[in-house]
């Protein structure tokens, strides 16, 4: 359970850098 957790919570932080990167990329190109 507890790795499931951790899994998850990493999961989650791989998602919001990749949208931090997609955000800075769009903000660049604009």
């Amino acid at each position: 359970m507890l790795f499931y957790k951790d899994l998850v919570f990493s999961f989650i932080c791989i998602l919001l850098l990749i949208i931090c990167v997609l955000v800075g990329v769009a903000f660049l190109t604009l």
